[in-house]
């Protein structure tokens, strides 16, 4: 049905009415100041959002300060069994290096032992000569014996000497008797020791090549051999207990650096528990929460 023009004009000037209304409100409403004004008029000013709620900061200091603290401590006691670490690796090296010799000296006996069994060098029971082992067995005890004495000498964290005794006197950070102090939480000590051995004082300088030989003619039965064999057992021994020990006390004092980690990480939880505003998010929460049973493979950092 066509259109007559009564009904045409009527639908350009309705469409031009929309047209022009439409283009005042984009006007008017937006970017402009005068629909800023109407909009604050109708919804009012949004309200400003702190970057942090004193309320919850202050309701948590207390457990922030605690947690802050904890960690430090774990961290002393992470740097403690680092330390202790240092010598335990140091002490098993000399370990080995003691058995090294024990089996020299076996050698050489069974050497010296075969030698007065022939019946060559036999007199009515006594020997006719005087064993002598050879000069590279005694350069091999004695290369051991000097390793051993380095590394006491050499054994140190940070410039701090922990295996000779002769070093300690006038050294700020370990005292006359071995104990290196560990800062803890505030506390009636605040604090704790860890103690090393002297091993710069034992008994290195009795280990000698030239007791190798049976130098005592007709009395071989001096066991020459067997006193050096003896002295290194013992050393032996006490070595092995001082690597026990300090290996026993580096897992305890890394089990005790985790511990504290993990009361640090319990009162991180409690401080976002008391918060009025969290400040992780829901995700944020399941994963740190999935990661502690799971593992942490993630970035966290960035």
């Amino acid at each position: 049905m066509a259109l007559n023009d009564l009904e045409r004009y009527l639908i350009f000037n309705t469409h031009n009415h929309l047209w022009q209304q439409d283009m005042l409100m984009n006007a008017y409403f937006r970017g402009s100041s005068v629909g800023a004004n109407l909009r604050e008029m109708m919804i009012g000013r949004p309200p400003v959002q702190p970057l942090t709620n004193p309320f919850d900061e202050a309701i948590t200091g207390q457990l922030r300060s605690d947690s802050r603290a904890i960690r430090r401590n774990a961290a002393n006691v992470q740097e403690a069994a680092q330390v202790m670490g240092v010598a335990s690796e140091a002490v098993s090296t000399m370990k080995t290096v003691l058995e090294e010799m024990e089996e020299l000296l076996k050698k050489i006996k069974e050497e010296r032992d075969l030698y007065y069994d022939d019946e060559e060098n036999q007199d009515n029971g006594d020997p006719d000569g005087t064993f002598e082992t050879s000069d590279a067995n005694k350069e091999d005890y004695k290369s051991l014996k000097n390793r051993l004495t380095s590394i006491i000498e050499s054994t140190t964290y940070n410039s701090i000497p922990l295996l000779d005794g002769s070093q300690w006197p006038g050294t700020e950070q370990i005292d006359d008797d071995g104990n290196i102090f560990i800062k803890g939480l505030p506390g009636r000590d605040n604090g704790f020791n860890i103690t090393f051995r002297d091993l710069d004082s034992m008994q290195w300088d009795e280990l000698d090549e030239s007791e190798l030989d049976d130098s005592d003619r007709g009395d071989w039965k001096t066991k020459n051999v067997e006193s050096q064999l003896e002295l290194v057992s013992d050393l032996l021994g006490d070595i092995t207990l001082t690597q026990d020990l300090y290996s026993s006390r580096k897992s305890s004092l890394e089990f005790q650096s985790a511990s504290l980690e993990s009361q640090a990480d319990l009162l991180d939880q409690a401080v976002e528990a008391r918060r009025q505003t969290p400040t992780l998010s829901l995700e944020e929460i399941l994963v740190d929460l999935l990661l502690r049973y799971s593992g942490n493979i993630m970035n966290q950092i960035g």
